[in-house]
This record gives C-alpha cells, sequence and structure tokens, in this order.
C-alpha cells in the first residue's frame, strides 16, 4: 500500500537516506515502496543532540536511515545504553522497550519510544532545577554561605 506524504513549503523529510527539501509551496509524495521515511520534525540534527537521551535517538536514527552501519549503531548505542541506565536506573523499563524494537528492527518505533525517554530527561532536569532554585533562594533569604 503506497504512502502519501504532504509538505509544507521548505519542510524537509529523510526518504531511504536521502535528505529532500521542498520548494516554495505545498507538495505531495506517495511513497510506493517500503523505505525509512522521517518528516522534519522527527530528524534531529548531530548538534542537537545535547544530552545522554538525544544522543541516544540520534544513534537510532542513523540506524533507521543508514542500514549499511547498523553494526557500528548497534554497540554505541549499547554503550550509550548502559551509561544512562547506570546514572538513572529508573529508565530501565523505557530501555529495555525500546532495544526490544532495534533488536526486531523496527527502527520507527524505537524513536517513538526514545521521544517519550527525551521527555523524561527533560522532566528530571527541570526538577532538578527547581530544587537547585528553591535551594538558592534559601541561601540567600536566609543569609547562608554554600
Amino acid at each position: 500500500m503506497a504512502l502519501k506524504i504532504s509538505l509544507k513549503p521548505h519542510e524537509r523529510m529523510i526518504i531511504g537516506g536521502a535528505v529532500i527539501t521542498n520548494g516554495h509551496t505545498r507538495s505531495d509524495f506517495i511513497i510506493e515502496n517500503n523505505a525509512p521515511i522521517l518528516r522534519q520534525k522527527d530528524i534531529m540534527r548531530e548538534q542537537d543532540a545535547n544530552s545522554p537521551c538525544k544522543r541516544i535517538y540520534m544513534v537510532i536514527q542513523l540506524m533507521y536511515v543508514d542500514e549499511k552501519n547498523l553494526t557500528t549503531y548497534h554497540n554505541l548505542y549499547w554503550k550509550l545504553v548502559r551509561s544512562l541506565i547506570k546514572a538513572a536506573p529508573s529508565v530501565l523499563g523505557l530501555t529495555d522497550q525500546i532495544s526490544e524494537h532495534l533488536l526486531n528492527s523496527q527502527y520507527y518505533q524505537a524513536l517513538k519510544l526514545t521521544r517519550r525517554l527525551i521527555q523524561y530527561e527533560e522532566e528530571a532536569i527541570e526538577h532538578v532545577r527547581k530544587a537547585t532554585g528553591s535551594l538558592q533562594s534559601y541561601r540567600q533569604s536566609n543569609h547562608v554561605r554554600p
């Protein structure tokens, strides 16, 4: 069954490893065979992979669009996941689900779950920021030195 994709003006997507940028007007594409496809909202640029979970996303994205180097990407993935689990054991259940998808070559499904992992990471960082901010406010109001 064919897949119809409509791109907004100047929107990008990856089809089978090729980056496509739409022109000035809306365009429709019909994909008639199986190929890895990522819309612009799902594409992570290398410079944006600036946290452990975003690096995991980036590696899975590479697995999805570059099957020639799967062994390299899988090795890097397992190294990143081991490090993440060591730092935050609470992500084990989610990383297990992601890994299961990868072992079954379901890369897009793994990417979708990894977005949840990134959200979890961002929430944890925000929680720490708020706690740190509260501590700093307490110190300042009570004239306590760090």
